[in-house]
C-alpha cells in the first residue's frame, strides 16, 4: 500500500524545515569560561557534559549554535543571552 503525499503538503513540510533557526554565541574576551558553562546550564538545562563541550566550540571555534527553534523563539534565547551578558545573534539555519 502506497501513501501518496498532495503537493501542497510537501510544500508546508518544506518550508516548515525551512523556518528553523538558530541561536549563536559567540566567543568574547570577557566571560570566563567556567560562567559561559553555568549560563548554558541554567537558562537551557543542559547537562555539564553538553554545556562544557558548547562552551568549547565557542572557545576553540569562536561560535557556538546553542538552540534551534522558530525565529521568535530564538529571539527569545538571543535576548536571554544578552541578558547573561554574552555576545549571540539568531540566523536561519540553512545559513
Amino acid at each position: 500500500m502506497s501513501v501518496e503525499i498532495a503537493p501542497e503538503e510537501t510544500a508546508h513540510a518544506e518550508g516548515a524545515l525551512a523556518d528553523v533557526w538558530v541561536t549563536v554565541v559567540w566567543n568574547d574576551p570577557v566571560n570566563l569560561m567556567s560562567y559561559v558553562t553555568y549560563v548554558f546550564r541554567s537558562y537551557f538545562g543542559y547537562p555539564q557534559a553538553k554545556a562544557e563541550k558548547l562552551m568549547m566550540q565557542v572557545h576553540e571555534e569562536g561560535r557556538s549554535a546553542v538552540s534551534t527553534g522558530n525565529r521568535e523563539q530564538m529571539e527569545v534565547d538571543v535576548q536571554a543571552m544578552h541578558s547573561f551578558g554574552l555576545w549571540a545573534t539568531l540566523q536561519r539555519a540553512d545559513d
